[in-house]
């Protein structure tokens, strides 16, 4: 009898151990937060509930209007069970491709749309997220950030994939949206060309450019994003002073400082634009609070 017991309970705590290692349940998880990060662990992948969204609105974003109008539309059609394309959000660092997705977000979160971000390093598991998502009510963007693949990156086949190139159709409640610093996500090298043929005046590329930009092809919808010039960068500063609560007198005061704070870092953007915001009245007001 003894023995019988000590069986139950050691096989009771096994029990408990493994139930730790296994994933929530996906109904709850899934109605839990309005975004979520897919997770790869060891044993076993899950969706974990991001739950301090960024508040950033599309009205935050300044001096990208052709982008957010041809994106918000986009969106809106994907949300009316309309034809909507796959995106590809390319440009420099800074310049507002990131914040438009989750400004979207935040914008039609109430229209049923919901995001699942996914590092690079885990687009071989699109089959799998897609399949767990795929009945579920919602509009779901999986989203991809600063998307961009290694000479002898194999990850990117998946993507590839998904996006067009498999006989299993993809779930009209997903979309991808991606964003990267470069339109090819693919590098190309000057030797690609070097090895290419000249045939009756026709260059006949190797194969292997032709696989190096036929991934970016499969996204609909290109979108391309620009350095802002002095002008508009000011207007950006001036738009976020505001915004955290600084008076028209302090964004006057604060306009030399904001275009020696975008010089030492080579970049006018909005990124740039609303750190120094937040470092210039951060500074302001702590030297008001110690005086």
């Amino acid at each position: 009898m003894k023995t019988a017991e000590e069986f139950f309970t050691r096989a009771e705590k096994i029990l408990k151990t493994l139930e730790l290692l296994l994933p929530p349940e996906r109904d709850q998880e899934l109605k839990s937060a309005l975004a979520w990060k897919w997770r790869k662990g060891k044993y076993f992948s899950e969706l974990e509930a991001i739950t301090d969204l960024n508040q950033i609105d599309l009205d935050d974003l300044l001096h990208i209007d052709r982008q957010k109008t041809t994106l918000e539309q986009n969106t809106k059609q994907f949300l009316e069970d309309l034809p909507a394309n796959n995106a590809l959000l390319w440009g420099p660092r800074g310049t507002g491709k990131s914040s438009l997705v989750r400004a979207l977000l935040n914008g039609y979160v109430d229209k049923g749309l919901r995001l699942i971000e996914v590092d690079r390093y885990d687009l071989i598991d699109l089959p799998k997220i897609i399949q767990r998502i795929k009945s579920e009510q919602f509009k779901f963007i999986i989203y991809c950030d600063d998307l961009s693949f290694d000479e002898d990156d194999e990850t990117y086949r998946a993507l590839k994939t998904v996006l067009d190139g498999s006989v299993r159709a993809t779930p009209k409640n997903v979309l991808i949206y991606a964003t990267s610093n470069r339109r090819h996500l693919l590098p190309e090298n000057q030797q690609d060309n070097q090895k290419s043929q000249v045939i009756n005046g026709e260059l006949h590329l190797d194969e292997a450019i032709e696989e190096k930009i036929s991934l970016s092809e499969r996204f609909g919808l290109w979108l391309s994003f620009h350095p802002l010039d002095q002008l508009r960068y000011l207007d950006i500063v001036n738009h976020w002073l505001a915004a955290f609560g600084a008076s028209e007198t302090q964004v006057q005061d604060a306009k030399k400082e904001a275009l020696q704070w975008a010089l030492s870092r080579g970049s006018r953007s909005g990124r740039s634009a609303n750190q120094f915001a937040r470092d210039w009245l951060g500074r302001s007001k702590l030297k008001d609070i110690e005086s």
